[in-house]
């Protein structure tokens, strides 16, 4: 049997928790950031959790992640 290959893409915006959970970054941190508040770009900068929904869709993309 053949090895999986990694999405390379959803490798580089993902990471796998200790719990075995995904991590990505938030989004509307990229640009135009003089028009959003200090507090709300600090807390852009946190990690997010990937969906409970979207999680085995991903999973698929990063098997050995």
């Amino acid at each position: 049997m053949p090895k999986m290959k990694t999405k390379r893409g959803a490798a580089k915006r993902l990471k796998r928790t200790a719990t075995g959970k995904l991590k990505r970054a938030g989004a509307w941190k990229q640009h135009k950031l003089e028009g959003k508040s200090p507090k709300r770009r600090r807390k852009l900068r946190k990690s997010k959790m990937v969906a409970k929904a979207d999680e085995r869709r991903l999973q698929v993309l990063v098997p050995y992640l």
